[in-house]
């Protein structure tokens, strides 16, 4: 588990949790333990994900996979243990940072975006799709779950530990659900033109594994001008808000022209 947690990553997720408490003006500390519940999923999902049953991976995050340091059992019981672990940290929450209220709704939005209705099904969806070409509306559907769904419960996240009103949380998911996209975008690009020694893994991979893609489907300068696209809409929707915005919009910009 630790091997996994500690070899590196954007950390993305986390970042955004922390830069939604930022803009309603709430100490981003209290976002710690969700925070780390929302890497530990991501964490353990990559794990999975690299088995040999799935993507067949031998590197990740410019090391050897779980499975090829410590077999094939041992990192799916890891993967299994960070998983639980997460939910373990949410209910632990202090009572003065989320209520009792609060803690349900984080559960059960992780819950969902984790699961069949989120990045599982993503996962699947993507699996049952090699060897196959979808169109644009089908590859959405694949990447807003098996990408998306957790960079977006990060942004609801945030929101919920906030006390966020429903307009403001509407524009926030609206807001996640274009980053999400932009996010896939932009590994689909650097699947192609990025550097291994940046992005930690084989560049190719997806080519290969006869994944569909963004720059397979609209070509690389397509794939581009749809992450400007997503990208402008993100930004739409958070200047609606009434929020200090400044932070999530340098993250913003981050997942356009993040290079690993």
């Amino acid at each position: 588990m630790i091997y996994s947690l500690k070899a590196g990553g954007k950390r993305i997720r986390p970042l955004l949790i922390f830069a939604v408490l930022d803009a309603f003006g709430r100490d981003p500390k209290i976002g710690l333990k969700p925070a780390a519940a929302i890497e530990m999923i991501h964490t353990y999902s990559l794990i999975h994900d690299d088995l040999p049953s799935m993507d067949n991976d031998d590197l990740r995050r410019g090391k050897p996979t779980n499975h090829k340091v410590f077999g094939e059992a041992a990192a799916i019981l890891a993967g299994d243990a960070l998983l639980t672990y997460a939910f373990e940290l949410l209910a632990a929450l202090d009572p003065e940072k989320a209520s009792a209220e609060t803690k349900l709704l984080l559960v059960k939005e992780l819950a969902v975006s984790a699961g069949a209705e989120g990045m599982v099904g993503g996962q699947t969806a993507d699996i049952e799709a090699e060897g196959k070409v979808l169109n644009l509306t089908e590859l959405e559907y694949i990447h807003r779950n098996k990408t998306g769904k957790l960079l977006t419960c990060s942004v609801m996240m945030g929101a919920l530990l906030a006390d966020s009103d429903s307009e403001t949380l509407e524009l926030l998911r609206d807001f996640s659900r274009h980053i999400g996209l932009a996010f896939q975008i932009q590994d689909d690009i650097l699947d192609i033109i990025g550097m291994q020694d940046k992005i930690g893994k084989p560049v190719g991979s997806d080519v290969g594994n006869q994944k569909n893609t963004y720059p397979a489907l609209l070509t690389l300068d397509g794939a581009k001008e749809k992450l400007s696209e997503h990208i402008q809409l993100a930004k739409q929707s958070l200047a609606q808000t009434s929020l200090n915005i400044e932070m999530l919009l340098q993250l913003t910009d981050l997942i356009a022209v993040r290079d690993h």
